[in-house]
């Protein structure tokens, strides 16, 4: 399922035009987003939780070149199954 696709189940199943379950799908997702932007964590019950993990910097090594590089730090986002995802899957 892309996004897309998500858009039309949320359209056909709740009687929402499709303009109306777009913008339902994108709040959802800028929500998210932002919430993790700003170093939140975000859990959604019985599904999954997403939270930002930091990265210390480090010296890398370019593979084509053998060159060594310097990594910066950087925060990256994490996701996490939930319990009830997990055995729902597993089914």
């Amino acid at each position: 399922m892309n996004k897309r696709d998500l858009i039309i189940s949320l359209a056909t199943e709740n009687g929402l035009n499709r303009s109306d379950a777009e913008s339902v799908v994108d709040i959802f997702f800028n929500e998210i987003a932002s919430a993790l932007a700003k170093g939140d964590r975000v859990e959604i019950r019985g599904l999954c939780s997403f939270d930002v993990k930091e990265y210390k910097s480090y010296v890398g090594r370019n593979p084509k070149t053998g060159e060594t590089v310097k990594i910066p730090s950087k925060k990256l986002p994490v996701f996490k199954c939930g319990k009830e995802l997990k055995d729902r899957v597993d089914k």
